[in-house]
């Protein structure tokens, strides 16, 4: 008989040690190694006498076809995946709980089923009764999608195999899964990667696109293992803040179409609405004549996307102020910080700094250095900025404003909201980035002329207003001034 191979696999990322120790090296989490058999069924000395089987080879000069795809019926859905489901391809689905990852595909198979296919949800976590009141709630009760509530995986894939082949395919969840291959306990690391292999190979052979739901880590990522991201063809990321009723479906891979397209829904008692102008959406409450707002034309994927970025300067009574930022990334916050005190004399030492992008969105693009710190300098001396003029370009950390791409779509997306006037990068004025638009351009080479423009139209609190100097760092920001 073959000796049973024991090792402890982290649960958090994957790692495989051959003893156990309190911390994980790779992920660097603490008691999440547990102990597993990563034996195979089928002895060692059985699986060396096996002999290969032949197979065709093919050149490089064959005829190539576009993948056939499958339209969900959602069309912020099918914007994130490329147009639609690959057949035979493998999506892999995660999100916090509750944020509506059972939602969006209950939704997006009713209209699939609704459309004469076959469409198979099985459900690990909930029973067939639990799934009919969502649906029944939803409105989608009379759709003929085909449920089951199952987690063996030889059981599934003999069950899909009879009859016509589904095509699409949900599992909910991946985690629930486990296969008579390997011994470990459901929901572990060695379950989790044997159970979504069978999975992948039964797509491959049939053409079936299958559909499997990840739970996530506190950190965000897909818990484990972190293989089955490089298993699978597309990774789908639901994102959305419990509070708030926007939820943006992004693509972390996507090896049939891009991975910077993203789909915003908003959560109604109904369901999931898709939202085809999510400018207007986020813009929908802002509060006009509040110093410290800013309005971003980012771009997501080939989107024009308008978001408010809202920053707070207040001092600070503690020995380390506190840097604080929600929806963007914390080490480009503290770069536009250092550039503010480097070049422009902006003092901040004292201050705690808040950013937030308002909506729940999080912004990825470094364009948004210049909105961030045009907020930041117009919180700090009370300032209010035009409500009719949107921001966008990239800081150096020389102070230089430099261009970013896709200007043309981001003023034409700003014009179409109502916006007058664009603060941009000097370079970007040329051509006919805003003739078309209509818009009044304000272009800036540096960070410093920005901040004195902002400056000249406010004072700190608690102080009056004091003339600036034109295009001048003004006297109260100069280093050695306070």
């Amino acid at each position: 008989m073959a000796k049973n191979t024991l090792s402890f696999v982290c649960q958090n990322c994957g790692a495989a040690y051959n003893r156990w120790q309190g911390k994980c090296e790779s992920c660097g989490e603490w008691n999440t190694l547990a102990e597993e058999d990563t034996s195979g069924s089928v002895p060692v000395s059985i699986r060396s006498k096996r002999k290969g089987r032949t197979f065709a080879l093919e050149s490089l000069s064959g005829k190539t076809q576009d993948a056939p795809r499958l339209s969900s019926g959602m069309t912020e859905l099918d914007r994130v995946t490329g147009g639609g489901f690959v057949r035979g391809s493998v999506l892999l689905v995660g999100g916090d709980p509750g944020i509506g990852k059972s939602t969006l595909l209950t939704q997006a198979t009713s209209m699939m089923a609704r459309a004469g296919h076959r469409i198979v949800y099985i459900s690990g976590e909930e029973a067939v009764a639990q799934v009919r009141l969502r649906a029944e709630r939803l409105g989608l009760s009379d759709a003929p999608v085909q449920l089951a509530a199952e987690t063996s995986v030889e059981d599934i894939v003999s069950t899909l195999s009879e009859g016509a082949v589904p095509r699409l395919i949900v599992i909910d969840s991946i985690q629930t899964m486990w296969t008579d291959t390997v011994e470990s306990a459901p929901g572990t690391v060695t379950q989790v990667r044997a159970s979504a292999q069978a999975l992948i190979r039964f797509a491959k052979k049939t053409g079936a696109a299958i559909i499997l739901v990840g739970h996530v880590t506190k950190d965000g990522q897909i818990a484990g293992p972190r293989v089955v991201e490089h298993m699978v063809d597309a990774v789908l990321s639901f994102e959305g803040e419990g509070s708030q009723q926007f939820r943006i479906l992004r693509a972390v891979k996507n090896r049939f179409g891009p991975t910077d397209e993203i789909g915003v829904f908003e959560m109604t008692g109904l369901g999931l609405r898709e939202v085809t102008n999510p400018s207007e959406l986020f813009l929908s409450e802002r509060d006009l004549g509040t110093p410290g707002t800013a309005v971003f034309a980012g771009i997501e994927g080939t989107r024009p996307v308008l978001v408010e970025l809202q920053a707070l300067v207040a001092p600070t009574s503690l020995g380390t102020p506190r840097r604080a930022v929600v929806g963007w990334d914390q080490s480009r916050l503290s770069m536009v910080l250092a550039v503010l005190e480097a070049h422009c004399g902006v003092k901040l030492s004292g201050h705690d700094v808040y950013l937030n992008v308002a909506g729940g969105l999080r912004i990825h693009e470094p364009a948004a250095d210049m909105a961030a710190a045009a907020a930041l300098v117009s919180s700090l001396v009370n300032a209010q900025l035009p409500t009719d003029a949107v921001y966008f370009g990239e800081i150096s950390l020389s102070g230089v404003i430099r261009p970013v791409a896709q200007t043309p779509a981001r003023l034409k997306e700003a014009a179409k909201l109502g916006f007058k006037r664009a603060v941009l990068p000097e370079s970007a004025r040329g051509g006919d980035a805003g003739g078309d638009a209509g818009l009044a351009l304000n272009a800036v080479n540096s960070l410093t002329t920005l901040v004195a423009e902002i400056a000249a139209k406010g004072s700190r609190r608690g102080e009056s207003n004091a003339p600036a100097e034109k295009n001048a760092t003004p006297a109260r920001f100069r280093r050695g001034e306070g």
